[in-house]
């Protein structure tokens, strides 16, 4: 396997504010305009973006949520534990790797408006995945909320929004 540095040089990653390390490596030339979006966009998107996801044992990806479904790819690594909430409070977790034996999937779709974080199973390790976002990903749709106010909207589920949460 490669070492985590080598990856993030040679593919030019850089500090992600949810966690772990991230480059776009496509955004569609085309727009679906605002009219034809949802009204909870505040203005067009384009049609699809997608990037490069590193995480390693030391960073996780934080609870947030975007607008948009997410569709995760399985690249190489330790396989990735995802955590989600529903929009009515639901927990459920998924594992995203290669050993199809275990039940892990090389593809997970997190639903948009979803809350979710995730992290590297393995100890001293990382994961690469490639995050894919249609309509195309903008940090206006972009929330990522306080351990205190996510403990608030979801009590019930303290003890996991601690562990994945930076505050």
């Amino acid at each position: 396997m490669n070492s985590i540095k080598t990856i993030i040089e040679q593919l030019d990653l850089k500090a992600h504010p949810e966690g772990g390390y991230f480059k776009e490596t496509y955004r569609s030339t085309g727009f679906i305009e605002q009219d034809s979006l949802d009204t909870a966009y505040g203005s067009k998107r384009n049609y699809s973006t997608c990037i490069y996801f590193l995480l390693t044992s030391e960073s996780f990806s934080a609870l947030h949520r975007i607008k948009q479904d997410e569709i995760w790819h399985f690249y190489e690594g330790s396989p990735i534990r995802l955590h989600m909430i529903s929009n009515n409070g639901e927990y459920s977790e998924h594992i995203i790797g290669n050993n199809f034996g275990k039940g892990e999937v090389p593809q997970f779709v997190v639903p948009g408006g979803y809350w979710f974080a995730a992290e590297v199973i393995e100890q001293d390790a990382y994961a690469l995945v490639g995050c894919t976002v249609s309509p195309g990903f903008s940090f206006e749709d972009f929330e990522l909320k306080s351990r205190k106010e996510l403990t608030e909207l979801f009590p019930n589920l303290e003890y996991t929004i601690a562990k994945l949460t930076h505050h």
